[in-house]
């Protein structure tokens, strides 16, 4: 177990350095304060510079242990590490917010699976190194395709979610998605059998658009709408299509003069003067050529908004109304500021010359690669020195419900998604900044499709059952108390 010390308690314990992935770090807990502070009195601990060592390495050829080997007690207290040192900030500065997403990652092994990409990626450090490297999605699962306003501000269909986007080789997102398949479907009820069908239809979709895009070199031109969705996503997009007046009430009532309070939204009016400042700032450095609705970006309200997302639950969020045209809140929009964070792939990812720095940035610039035709408002700004992602709150963001879907439909619904991340990947050569055709290059890697289908099934079996096992682990830590610590350093 890591050394506790208690607070007031003059007796330090001194902390090993790591030596490898597979020697859990010897670090102290420190309790958290009953108040938000803005430092550890103690550096926290980190492993971030370990694992970046440990991923050249092993993307160089050598033969290395990574974590995914422990058992036993070393995993247990891998993973409580590794999910202390990625909530760090969030532990500490926002204690009930972060004691929300432990809570939900208690309640589902999927909850979990999508909470924890840092615990998934450190698995993987290094790995595939040989492969043709793309924009990665860094984050696919069932529940991050969906519906999205388009620039037209009518409702598309296709990746949804940037956070983790990083360049990495193409196979990291099929892993994950594959995972991800696998554990929702077991969550939804399907049996063995069709959980397997179901990943496997994800890698099969994509293989079928990588070849499509390949031949034709029409990504550019693929855009996923009403008028040619299949029968399954058509529903999809038509339920999104709702009223906007109707839609703005949830959140500003029917006199639609500002935020009503709640549970979850928080208004924040004697705000709006500094908001606004910022929304000047975002739309100097990220609007050139702003849709006619867009109006003057005049703020009206502001409210910050609570227990959103998965990953993401716990960090900053705000909600800001915006004026539109017609000035009697009829055709308002809402722009959603979320704080944005460093990639779970970065430091992971097999070193190349396409890697990025940056946050919000890195964020922006996957929406613009992965997306023909995107949010217009899709930006960033810098709130209190820390970096934001900026969007459209629209009342088209619409994901399909997996309770509804039969066998036969996630079958579908995975081979639509897989071709939607083979056009995704397919864009990173005509947008961004990988050169020549990435498809022919993807499809000569892969090789014999059937086998190249049947390493990620079993590689995603494999992960989903470490996965079980760590979300077992870490349901009785919570229970413990053990994520009401962080790890610091002690001399």
């Amino acid at each position: 177990m890591a050394n506790t010390r208690k607070a007031g308690n003059k007796t330090k314990r001194s902390r090993g350095s790591l030596k490898s992935a597979s020697q859990p770090a010897q670090t102290s807990q420190k309790p958290l304060p009953d108040e938000e502070s803005p430092h550890a009195e103690q550096p926290t601990a980190s492993r971030y510079q370990n694992f970046a060592k440990l991923a050249l390495r092993r993307a160089e050829g050598d033969f290395v242990m990574l974590p995914c080997t422990l058992r036993g007690n070393a995993r247990r207290l891998h993973v409580r590490q590794t999910l202390r040192e990625d909530h760090v900030q969030r532990i500490y500065r926002r204690r009930s917010e972060a004691n929300d997403k432990f809570s939900k990652l208690c309640g589902s092994a999927y909850a979990f699976f999508r909470g924890t990409s840092l615990l998934f990626y450190r698995d993987m450090a290094g790995e595939d190194a040989w492969m043709p490297t793309v924009l990665t999605l860094g984050d696919v699962h069932p529940e991050n395709f969906g519906v999205m306003p388009s620039a037209d501000n009518t409702p598309i269909f296709g990746v949804n979610d940037f956070d983790e986007a990083y360049y990495a080789p193409f196979t990291w997102d099929l892993k994950r998605g594959a995972v991800g398949f696998l554990i929702a479907a077991k969550e939804h009820g399907l049996k063995k059998k069709y959980r397997r069908k179901t990943a496997k239809a994800l890698v099969k979709g994509y293989l079928k658009g990588i070849a499509a895009f390949a031949k034709d070199d029409n990504e550019r031109d693929v855009q996923v709408r009403i008028d040619n969705s299949p029968k399954l996503i058509r529903k999809l997009l038509e339920n999104a299509r709702r009223n906007r007046e109707r839609w703005l009430e949830k959140y500003l009532g029917p006199k639609r003069e500002g935020f009503i309070a709640s549970k979850d939204v928080v208004p924040l009016t004697s705000r709006i003067d500094e908001f606004q400042k910022l929304v000047t700032q975002y739309r100097k450095d990220n609007v050139s050529e702003p849709p006619a609705r867009a109006g003057d970006f005049s703020v009206k309200d502001v409210a910050e908004k609570k227990g959103s997302g998965t990953a993401s639950l716990g960090l900053p969020r705000y909600y800001v109304l915006i004026e539109g045209l017609n000035a009697d809140g009829t055709d308002d929009y809402i722009l959603e500021m979320k704080q944005a964070r460093r990639s779970a792939l970065a430091g992971l990812a097999p070193p190349s010359q396409y890697q990025e720095d940056g946050e919000a940035d890195r964020v922006v610039n996957a929406q613009a690669v992965h997306l023909v035709g995107g949010d217009p408002f899709y930006g960033k700004v810098e709130v209190n020195e820390r970096s934001f992602l900026v969007r459209e709150r629209s009342p088209y963001k619409h994901e399909i419900d997996l309770s509804d879907l039969s066998k036969d439909e996630w079958y579908e619904y995975a081979l639509i998604c897989g071709r939607s991340l083979a056009q995704a990947h397919a864009l990173t050569d005509d947008s961004g900044a990988v050169k020549g055709d990435i498809e022919p290059r993807i499809l000569d890697a892969v090789g014999n499709q059937k086998l190249f289908i049947c390493d990620i099934l079993d590689f995603a079996l494999e992960a989903a059952c470490r996965l079980y096992r760590d979300h077992t682990t870490f349901a009785s830590d919570y229970k413990l108390g053990a994520y009401e610590t962080i790890d610091v350093i002690y001399d």
